[in-house]
């Protein structure tokens, strides 16, 4: 290899490789690796969303509440709010999460609404938690994916990402930063690599509704409530194993596979060269290549910011009415017939309760964990993965995908959710009987 790798940018080989190793290291040490501070082991962009939550609460507060002063009026000072009816429907479910955020901070309205599991919840531990996430992770993000360890995991996991979940290699980063990290920031991911030309419409679809599930530390959560923690190595690899495994399906029937295809094709080895050797200039290339540091974080910051925006009222909206829908109406129970065949002739005990309770989970994720935390093991086991690896839900995943520039349609999104959960019960039942014969719960 020439000492200079782009003529473009002058950048030299040393230089490069510099970029490559430094730069992905601190991207790799943010996002993958857990590090146990105060007692609490979850990743470093956690752990420093956590303090400022903890030690600046006022600041976080007012932050949260500009974001969604923004999220809340852009779309009726842009005119945007027109452009459909899915549109105007989260342009007026927006306006509402703002009246929500400021009533709650005034403790106003009806006492029913600040029980543990309402409004307290959905501020405390979504609002606010996504005011810090969502614009650190953007800043993160540039280590991670642009400077060269993308082109070179992408080249490495060609053989694998394609013939099973119909994604370029490079997904393989994105596809474990969704899943072990934040879906928020995995969908910022998602949304900056379509943008970018890495990935078609169906392939940004893939990833974004097939792996952007809930964070891990947010998994220790289900599975203390549900009383899983004695458990939790075989909770975490099995959520895992079928969330992949059902997105290796969803990506293969309608809607996901009816979406245009379009993409840049992704580069073939060199004659007489390795996959490893290929990987490694790929990614040299890559970080040659690369804008200036500063540059490339002030690009990302801003996409961060303008998704913070969008999403913290449309999740206090959406949240708020989805839990009061669970509580004080049948709606989920109605829903939930859907998959009472399922539970019933997979033999699960209380089949129409726990049919309910997965119903329940389109409106917030964490719902059937509350709902069904007295049952049996096996029960729990089967929530609690189904939880996870149904991946969309209305109180923040979805406003998520449908803040990004990737067009899906909110009737494609629930199709996805229903075709996820039905998959999702037939392999975690099935795993549930499994590790059960095995008395491994």
């Amino acid at each position: 290899m020439s000492e200079q790798l782009s003529l473009t940018t002058g950048v030299s080989r040393s230089r490069a490789l510099a970029r490559l190793l430094g730069y992905s290291l601190i991207g790799l040490l943010i996002f993958f690796v857990p590090f146990t501070i105060g007692g609490r082991s979850t990743i470093l962009l956690d752990h420093a969303a956590s303090a400022l939550q903890a030690h600046a609460r006022p600041l976080v507060i007012v932050i949260a509440l500009l974001f969604m002063l923004y999220g809340a009026l852009q779309p009726w000072l842009s005119g945007s709010w027109r452009k459909d009816l899915t549109t105007t429907v989260f342009s007026v479910l927006k306006v509402f999460g703002l009246l929500v955020g400021v009533a709650y901070l005034l403790e106003l309205g009806p006492q029913a609404l600040y029980a543990p599991g309402m409004l307290p919840f959905l501020f405390e531990k979504l609002v606010l938690s996504l005011a810090l996430i969502v614009p650190l992770g953007a800043l993160a993000l540039v280590f991670l994916i642009g400077f060269g360890l993308l082109e070179l995991i992408g080249v490495l996991m060609q053989p694998v990402m394609r013939p099973i979940w119909r994604t370029p290699g490079k997904s393989a980063i994105d596809a474990v930063a969704s899943f072990v990290g934040s879906y928020s920031v995995g969908l910022l991911i998602t949304d900056r690599m379509y943008q970018q030309g890495h990935y078609s419409l169906r392939e940004a679809a893939i990833i974004a509704t097939g792996f952007s599930t809930v964070s891990a530390p947010f998994m220790v959560i289900i599975a203390k409530t549900l009383g899983l923690m004695d458990s939790w190595n075989l909770y975490f690899w099995s959520a895992m194993l079928v969330t992949f495994s059902v997105t290796a399906v969803s990506a293969r029937i309608y809607p996901l596979s009816k979406l245009p295809d379009e993409s840049a094709p992704e580069p073939e080895l060199k004659a007489g060269q390795s996959r490893i050797a290929s990987a490694w200039n790929a990614g040299l290339t890559q970080a040659s290549q690369a804008p200036a540091l500063w540059l490339s974080l002030r690009e990302t910051f801003v996409d961060g910011l303008r998704m913070t925006a969008a999403i913290l009222p449309s999740i206090l909206a959406v949240g708020l009415l989805g839990l009061l829908a669970a509580k004080y109406t049948p709606v989920f129970d109605a829903l939930g017939v859907l998959f009472y065949p399922l539970t019933w002739l997979l033999g699960v005990s209380d089949p129409m309760q726990v049919a309910g309770a997965i119903a329940s989970g389109l409106a917030e994720m964490f719902l059937p964990a509350i709902l069904l935390k007295d049952a049996e093991v096996m029960v729990k086991f089967v929530v609690a993965i189904v939880s996870v690896s149904s991946v969309l839900f209305l109180s923040a995943s979805i406003p998520c995908v449908l803040a990004t520039r990737i067009p899906l349609r909110l009737r494609d999104l629930l199709l996805v959710w229903l075709q996820r959960t039905v998959l999702s019960l037939v392999f975690s039942i099935a795993l549930a009987y499994l590790v059960h014969s095995l008395n491994l719960i």
